[in-house]
């Protein structure tokens, strides 16, 4: 249940405020017709008063395509300029008891750091300091990615937060958890026996987690740049998929069950062979047909940067239900399509009884392909004889998607929000997940800023020439292909099935 609350924003004017937050707020609460239980108090250094933060929601909302948002804007909207770089927040205080008295709020608030990292110390401790890590109701602290550079930041910045705020107030945001398909993958895994009673070593040969983006980075260089595919998708989004993949059932669907079923499953990687490390640079290329340029020609990036803007890691995890089972995960920038995709490929049979042509074994490998984006689903692969005299096998699927059977998919920060209106947690990073999550990857970090070879690939292809994971991008199983040798030759031309997109 939704209980009344002040729900303020610092970086109420940026960008992810316009297109994200406001609308999936208004959302939330025009769909369950609690529009009278949420007051919004945007903050921001811009020089505005209420009536022009109204203007600013009004605009937002209309652009996402909301209606009927007028009373809401004009009657539970507030603004609170707060200088660049203040300490002080006693304003910010004084604001939200005014706000609380007006409306009889009972002192329920939530905090959103939509901000850069660099303004999340300050911004704790300030809220800290004005007194507003405690209220008369329940307090919540949300705290968007990158949450850290490395290890020690994170460490250093959940040493911080934790000396101002209770772990259960804190929800660490990353939006691919709110993804209605990542949010399955439990469901799919621990409601369905057909396919549970198979996720082990003894039936699963390979599991790949491939997130391609086909966008470069935009005007997003002086971020990017320092950060690099680690940080910014690896560390973060593969990590939380790696980790609803494989981690065992947990006890209950509660939220610390979960958390903690997935931090057990970090803790059991091994460490990383960073000679299964392929590291990439996009060059030159097209992008549907339009060239494009590289990314040390893209606006703000020095001309000699080696930051890594593809990735391909191997992942091992030292447990009984995993034990010899290779996990690879694989993402990069401007590549021909934007994709999201877990491929479960399981064993095939230890003999094989039906042949083609030339003698050779005409049977495949099953498969299970999870579709996170887009058209949103699953495949099951699987042979069937074709029809005549011969013991031809064909290779078939069955695919469901949520678009034939469902409305809508709602937005992964609608989901998000909605959760921390309701104080569930489940779908929240906690501190020692963060921490687990950058032990893993810093050894990945300090090889990308130490001379690991990094291998250019054209804009609009699916990266680099060479690599050391035998995995394709292709939406299809591989005929022929053994997953089990390293070093399999893998064409680099093999596209993805297009097919609906």
């Amino acid at each position: 249940m939704t209980e009344p609350h002040l729900f303020v924003i610092h970086g109420a004017t940026g960008d992810l405020s316009r297109r994200k937050l406001l609308p999936s707020m208004y959302r939330i609460m025009a769909e369950a017709g609690i529009t009278d239980q949420s007051i919004l108090l945007g903050v921001s250094s811009k020089d505005l008063d209420d009536d022009d933060y109204r203007d600013f929601a009004r605009k937002s909302l209309a652009d996402a395509g909301v209606d009927d948002y007028e009373p809401w804007c004009d009657e539970r909207v507030y603004f609170q300029r707060i200088e660049r770089g203040a300490e002080d927040l006693s304003p910010l205080a004084d604001k939200i008891a005014a706000i609380e008295a007006r409306h009889q709020l009972p002192g329920n608030r939530i905090f959103y750091l939509a901000l850069p990292p660099t303004a999340f110390p300050r911004m704790i401790t300030g809220l800290s300091d004005a007194g507003l890590n405690e209220s008369p109701g329940w307090t919540r602290l949300v705290i968007e990615k990158p949450f850290g550079r490395d290890l020690a930041s994170a460490h250093e910045l959940n040493e911080l937060v934790h000396s101002h705020f209770d772990e259960t107030q804190v929800y660490r945001i990353d939006h691919y958890l709110g993804k209605e398909t990542v949010r399955n993958l439990l469901a799919f895994r621990f409601a369905n026996m057909l396919f549970e009673s198979n996720w082990n070593r003894d039936r699963v040969d390979a599991i790949e987690i491939n997130v391609a983006e086909s966008l470069g980075i935009g005007s997003r260089a002086a971020y990017y740049d320092g950060a690099g595919v680690v940080r910014d998708m690896l560390q973060n989004h593969l990590t939380q998929l790696l980790a609803l993949v494989a981690m065992e059932a947990p006890n209950s669907f509660e939220a610390e069950a979960i958390r903690d079923a997935k931090v057990q499953l970090l803790e059991a990687v091994r460490d990383i062979d960073l000679d299964e490390l392929t590291l990439g640079q996009y060059g030159p290329g097209e992008a549907d047909g339009v060239p494009v340029p590289g990314y040390r020609d893209e606006p703000d990036v020095p001309g000699d940067s080696t930051t890594p803007t593809y990735i391909s890691v191997r992942i091992d995890v030292d447990n009984w239900r995993w034990e010899g089972v290779p996990f690879y995960l694989r993402t990069g920038k401007r590549m021909p399509a934007k994709s999201s995709q877990i491929v479960v490929r399981f064993r095939p049979p230890p003999i094989c009884v039906f042949h083609g042509k030339r003698d050779k074994c005409a049977q495949h490998q099953n498969v299970i392909r999870l579709i996170l984006q887009p058209n949103e689903g699953f495949d099951v692969h699987f042979d069937v004889k074709s029809p005549g005299d011969s013991l031809q096998l064909v290779e078939k699927k069955l695919r469901f998607t949520y678009a034939d059977e469902f409305d809508r998919l709602p937005d992964a920060y609608q989901t998000l929000i909605f959760d921390i209106m309701q104080g569930d947690q489940t779908l929240f990073v906690r501190a020692d997940e963060v921490e687990a999550s950058w032990r893993l990857f810093d050894p990945v970090i300090a090889a990308a800023g130490s001379g690991h070879p990094l291998d250019n690939y054209e804009a609009g292809t699916w990266g680099p020439p060479r690599r050391h994971t035998p995995i394709q991008w292709a939406e299809g199983p591989i005929r022929g292909e053994t997953l089990t040798s390293p070093q399999a030759a893998i064409p680099q031309t093999t596209p993805p099935d297009h097919e609906g997109r």
